[in-house]
């Protein structure tokens, strides 16, 4: 099988564009297949508040109303997508933008309502993404760069949570490709103490991972984050690394963050 590589920045990258620049040409440099995943960052709530449109959070989690749908599709599939793809291009990388209407790439069912009303957000099942296109999009020599909207095929848009849809993305392709899934946050990996960029854990396994948790270190929000990217290694995916976009360069020298393997 040939290698891909997903990998999933966040706001603390979209949102300082020398940061961006630099990711991006280490992006490039990777050899072999790959995918990149993104959300909007701090834009879409600059953006939203301009126009009156305050933020609405429930428990870190966006409540998208119709006014924040249009928001976000605007900044997410809009200005962020296409800057990366022009950024891209400029360093001789040829990306495509797409949101998940763009190709069917990926559909998404609307939330039911519970507890809370979410909105307009699409959760993701096992055929959602469709492999076949973004496997030709790859064959073809394009870079896909998916941002966090999807459709539910019937002319509704979604917004969908980027981490989920890395996830999903290399859970689908891993049938087809070696794959490996990067998620790029603040922090140097997953940290012994959280005060010391020095204390990574370079590698955990689903065994030492319930060890982990026995022991306070992986605690709090990183516990789904983890339990998220054992079920992708459950599901096909090679391993899962979680590290600083600074060090993405090291990426095959087991100098990059924290590894998960099965």
């Amino acid at each position: 099988m040939k290698q891909l590589t997903i990998i999933k920045i966040g706001g603390n990258i979209i949102d300082h564009s020398e940061k961006l620049h630099q990711f991006l040409l280490d992006f490039h440099a990777l050899p072999g297949d790959k995918i990149l995943v993104h959300g909007g960052g701090k834009i879409a709530s600059e953006l939203g508040k301009s126009l009156g449109i305050e933020p609405k959070m429930v428990d870190g989690r966006r409540i998208t109303d119709i006014e924040t749908l249009r928001v976000v599709t605007m900044v997410y599939a809009g200005l962020i997508n296409k800057n990366m793809v022009a950024q891209l291009q400029a360093k001789s990388c040829n990306a495509i933008g797409l949101s998940g209407a763009d190709g069917n790439v990926i559909s998404a069912v609307k939330r039911p309502v519970s507890t809370v009303d979410y909105g307009f957000v699409g959760d993701l099942n096992e055929n959602s993404v469709n492999t076949k296109t973004l496997q030709s999009l790859l064959e073809s020599g394009l870079v896909p760069v998916l941002c966090a909207i999807t459709h539910d095929g019937q002319t509704q848009l979604l917004n969908t949570n980027a981490d989920t849809i890395a996830s999903a993305v290399a859970v689908a392709m891993s049938g087809i490709y070696d794959t490996r899934l990067v998620y790029c946050f603040e922090k140097k990996g997953v940290l012994r103490d959280v005060d010391d960029d020095d204390s990574v854990v370079r590698q955990i396994s689903s065994t030492s991972f319930e060890a982990l948790k026995a022991d306070g270190v992986v605690s709090g929000g990183m516990i789904p984050k983890l339990f998220n990217a054992f079920e992708a290694i459950r599901q096909g995916v090679r391993a899962v690394y979680i590290g600083q976009a600074d060090d993405l360069p090291l990426i095959d020298t087991n100098g990059f963050g924290t590894e998960l393997t099965a």
